[in-house]
């Protein structure tokens, strides 16, 4: 039995998710991209050859674009949304005013992108996982389930770091979403990727599983750009501790900066180049940015799924 609590009319969480929708919308409409129906789930964009006997000439006088009308049952996408929320997702621990770490920077996306696909009427699923899966609901159209996933989301807005070591197994948690995804959707993922390069393999061969089961996967590389990407630190001593296997260091970055980003760049390499190879689509996230890639990035994916 649900707890009706969790399913009062807007969360604090679904209304910020409403309003970075409808601003991401009004900046569409003022762009290069105006072509996208954001707001008509049930049309699309008009292609060349086609029968003209179901285009919208009313919206044509409107947008100056052509789209077909389209039916409810074409207009279906299922979407499952993965976010990993192993320790090292909580960086930065210490956040300033209206900054947030990457773990807030997914929460926010998702409950963006949830907010999207319910205007789209798509289905949408969303799951959880640090060395295994931990929270899962499959993909559905259904709003009291819509509603139970923004509260699962705002719990995750509280979450500290696990006192015991905790290390991500991205591998077997994508394993497990493969077996129990049974129809194709959309899978977006949102990590970090921080994991020894020597498990790179096996992340890939479960992301190949997805792509067996003929999913089209979406993955945000969600990164503190500025910190972990360009290791921008004062030059002075730090104390770094790992937040996951809780080692600790002391130096000076200046002393090691070079020699990290010669790593970070490495990897981050490895990562794009095994994606491009597996046709999945690697997305950079900085956290210090908006959300408008990660809802540009869905919208164009939904495009091409639905031709």
């Amino acid at each position: 039995m649900i707890n009706r609590e969790l399913i009062e009319p807007f969360s604090k969480l679904e209304l910020l998710a409403k309003q970075v929708v409808e601003g991401f919308i009004t900046g569409l409409h003022k762009s290069p991209f105006h072509g996208f129906s954001v707001e008509f789930a049930e049309h699309r964009i008009y292609n060349k050859g086609e029968s003209t006997k179901h285009i919208d000439w009313k919206l044509f006088g409107k947008t100056d674009k052509l789209f077909i009308k389209r039916y409810e049952e074409e207009t279906n996408l299922r979407c499952q949304i993965i976010i990993d929320t192993s320790n090292s997702m909580l960086f930065p621990l210490e956040r300033k005013q209206d900054a947030m770490n990457k773990l807030c920077f997914s929460v926010y996306a998702a409950a963006a992108l949830i907010q999207l696909l319910k205007n789209q009427r798509d289905a949408i699923g969303i799951t959880f996982f640090d060395k295994e899966i931990h929270k899962h609901f499959p993909a559905k159209s259904n709003p009291t389930q819509q509603k139970l996933m923004y509260h699962e989301l705002e719990e995750l807005l509280n979450k500290k770091v696990y006192e015991e070591v905790s290390s991500t197994e991205s591998a077997k948690a994508l394993d497990q979403v493969a077996e129990i995804i049974h129809k194709r959707s959309l899978v977006v993922i949102f990590s970090d990727m921080f994991e020894a390069q020597s498990n790179l393999g096996s992340i890939f061969a479960a992301l190949q599983h997805l792509k067996y089961k003929k999913h089209d996967v979406v993955l945000f590389h969600v990164a503190d750009k500025k910190q972990e990407l360009d290791f921008e630190f004062e030059n002075r001593p730090h104390h770094f501790i790992d937040i996951e296997t809780k080692e600790e260091i002391k130096l000076n970055p200046n002393e090691v900066k070079e020699m990290y980003l010669k790593k970070i760049r490495e990897y981050t390499e490895a990562v794009k180049l095994k994606c491009g190879q597996y046709k999945i689509d690697f997305v950079e996230a900085d956290i210090n940015k908006g959300f408008d890639t990660v809802l540009q990035t869905y919208l164009t994916k939904r495009n091409l799924m639905l031709r």
